[in-house]
C-alpha cells in the first residue's frame, strides 16, 4: 500500500499522538499493567510497512502499537484491546502486547522476546509454497539477536530461501541492559553473514532511508532471492516500561537522541524539500490529535468482556464458552 509523502507523516503522527496520549492514561492510572511505549521509533515502523499489502505478513513484539498502526490496524479497536475492553481488535483477550489481525496479515504481538522470529519464518515459508509474491516482516529488538531463537530463523531463513524480512530495532538497550556491554560486534546486521544472508545497518529516525532499506529487500525477496536482516539504529525515549526510572542512561544521551526526531525530521523534510505548506501540517497535526482522543474516550467508555465469555475463542471456530 504506497503511501504519498504526506501519509506518511500521518501514520508517523497518528502512532506519536497514540503513545503521548496513552501514556497519559497511565499516569492516571487508566491503562492496565504496564506499558511499553514505541515513542522515537516511530519512522521505523512506517518505513518498514509502507509498500506492505494485505497478503504480506508482520509479526510484532511486546512494543508493537507502532507496527499495528502502520500496517492498517484500525485506531479505535486498537486502543480499545490496548484498554482490555470488549470492543478492541481481539475482544480485550490481547490487550498491550498481544493484538493481531490476520485479515491485515498483522499476526500478532508477543510478549516473549523473540518468539516472534520463528512465528515470521513459517509465515513466509506459507508465503513461499503460496507463490504469490507475499512477504514476511518481523520486528524484533538488539537484545533478541542474542537469543537462540535468532540464529535459528536466520539459519533456515537462508537455506530455504524465505521472502522473510527481519527488522531489528536497534535502541541501545535491551529492558535496562546496554547493548554495548554484551556483545563485542555491536551491529548486529554483521551477523547476517555467516548466514549467507544479505543485511543493511539503516538509520531508523529517517522514515525515508527505512522505506528504501525496506523497498530493496522486499524486492529480493519477491524475486525469490531470500530473507534480508535490517538493523535499524534508532531509540526509545523512554524507559523499557512507562515508570522505569532509566538510571542506566544519561540525561544527555537522550536528549542528543531526542535532537534526532524522526517526526520532527520528516516534517521538515516536507516543509523544506517538498514544499508543503505549514498550515497543510498544522491542520494534520490537530485532526490526528483529535482522531486518537476520540479513540482513547470510545475505549474508556467501552465495555470490559462478559466473564463468562473467557473460554470462548480458545480454540479455532469455538463459539461461545460452555458451561462451567
Amino acid at each position: 500500500m504506497t503511501q504519498d509523502p504526506i501519509s506518511l507523516y500521518r501514520s508517523m503522527l497518528e502512532i506519536r499522538e497514540c503513545e503521548t496520549q496513552l501514556n497519559a492514561l497511565f499516569a492516571q492510572n487508566k491503562f492496565p499493567g504496564y506499558i511499553h511505549s514505541y515513542l522515537g521509533q516511530e519512522a521505523c515502523a512506517v518505513g518498514i510497512c509502507a509498500d506492505l499489502n494485505e497478503r504480506d505478513y508482520v509479526v510484532s513484539n511486546h512494543r508493537g502499537r507502532g507496527h499495528y498502526l502502520a500496517k492498517g490496524m484500525a485506531l479505535k479497536p486498537m486502543v480499545a484491546e490496548m484498554l482490555g475492553k470488549e470492543t478492541g481488535i481481539c475482544g480485550g483477550r490481547g490487550g498491550e502486547m498481544h493484538a493481531a489481525d490476520p485479515e491485515l496479515g498483522i499476526l500478532g504481538g508477543n510478549g516473549i522476546v523473540g518468539a516472534g522470529m520463528p512465528i515470521a519464518a513459517g509465515a513466509a515459508l506459507s508465503a513461499q509454497m503460496d507463490g504469490e509474491g507475499a512477504v514476511a516482516a518481523v520486528f524484533f529488538g538488539e537484545g533478541a539477536s542474542n537469543n537462540g531463537s535468532f540464529g535459528e530463523t536466520l539459519n533456515i531463513a537462508a537455506a530455504w530461501k524465505l521472502p522473510l524480512v527481519m527488522v531489528c530495532e536497534n535502541n541501545l538497550y535491551a529492558e535496562m541492559t546496554p547493548f554495548a556491554d554484551t556483545v563485542a560486534q555491536p551491529d548486529v546486521a554483521a551477523r547476517a553473514a555467516g548466514y549467507g544472508m544479505e543485511s543493511e545497518v539503516v538509520d531508523g529516525n529517517d522514515v525515508l532511508a527505512v522505506r528504501a532499506a525496506a523497498g530493496r529487500a522486499y524486492a529480493r525477496a519477491r524475486a525469490g532471492e531470500g530473507p534480508t536482516l535490517l538493523e535499524l539504529k534508532t531509540y526509545r525515549w523512554g524507559g523499557h516500561f512507562e515508570g522505569d526510572p532509566r538510571k542506566y542512561r544519561s540525561k544527555e544521551e537522550e536528549a542528543e537522541w531526542k535532537a534526532l526526531c524522526p517526526v520532527a525530521r520528516y516534517r521538515a523534510h516536507l516543509l523544506d524539500e517538498v514544499g508543503v505548506e505549514g498550515a497543510q501540517l498544522e491542520a494534520l497535526e490537530t485532526k490526528i490529535a483529535a482522531e486518537v482522543a476520540e479513540a482513547v474516550e470510545f475505549a474508556l467508555n467501552s465495555p470490559l468482556p462478559e466473564p463468562r465469555s473467557a473460554l470462548s475463542k480458545v480454540f479455532a471456530g469455538s463459539g461461545a464458552a460452555p458451561d462451567c
